[in-house]
């Protein structure tokens, strides 16, 4: 089976271990998390070769996982393909499904305005999210988000993979827990652990922070401006580590 068959039509087999879901074909490798090195199923290697474009048009008939059927379009990353960051989100939400483009939405508007003000050109970095389709719980006319769980999110890290083998950025940002488990490997106590940088086995270094939907969804007026300076402080951190 080649691999431009595979990914688009083929839904993973997946098997339970004591770790979580993984797909069958994977190889577990090492990752370093606060000194301590954990295990992790990752896909099949990418050549990084594809154009991105390449890659957004073979995800547009991606069955990996059943999230498809119920999703308007698959929404693939966007930015420079010599990107030095990727940001990696958890999923795109309503009004990126609509759109068919990454962080549109107000999460989108939030994590574009932080960066100005940290003086991060939105333009030179990659974003993307963990999980490719929108999965939600329909309530009237309305569409709520949900939470992909670990067998989605294995399975569309064949498409992560893809799209950092192709880039190879230097950094890539895991916007909140669900984008941390997808670039390394496991569950990621984010609040405990953000701000922090730990670097894979094969280079990557991956900062931990919130995904800005949780500012969104602070009701007190001093909590969301208290957590937006936060969140600001965490991206001129990225600022200093991208030039690191």
């Amino acid at each position: 089976m080649s691999r431009r068959q595979e990914p688009s039509t083929i839904s993973p087999i997946q098997h339970r271990s004591g770790r979580g879901w993984t797909m069958a074909g994977t190889t577990p490798r090492e990752t370093a998390i606060s000194g301590r090195r954990v295990r992790a199923a990752r896909a099949e290697p990418p050549d990084g070769t594809e154009p991105i474009a390449g890659l957004r048009d073979e995800a547009k008939g991606c069955r990996r996982c059943p999230l498809w059927r119920n999703a308007t379009q698959t929404v693939f990353g966007e930015g420079p393909e010599d990107a030095e960051v990727i940001f990696v989100g958890e999923q795109p939400g309503d009004q990126e499904d609509r759109a068919g483009k990454p962080f549109v939405g107000p999460a989108g508007r939030m994590l574009d305005a932080t960066l100005e003000d940290a003086d991060v050109d939105r333009q030179k970095v990659y974003v993307t999210n963990a999980v490719k389709h929108f999965k939600f719980e329909p309530r009237g006319k309305r569409r709520i988000h949900s939470k992909p769980n670990a067998g989605e999110v294995q399975a569309c890290r064949w498409w992560l993979d893809k799209e950092i083998g192709r880039i190879k950025p230097n950094l890539a940002v895991a916007l909140g827990a669900t984008a941390a488990q997808s670039l390394l490997g496991r569950a990621v106590p984010v609040l405990k652990m953000r701000g922090e940088v730990i670097e894979r086995n094969d280079g990557l270094r991956v900062f931990i922070t919130i995904h800005p939907s949780l500012i969104l969804r602070m009701r007190e007026q001093e909590d969301k401006e208290a957590e937006r300076e936060r969140f600001l402080q965490d991206m001129r951190k990225v600022k200093r580590l991208m030039a690191a």
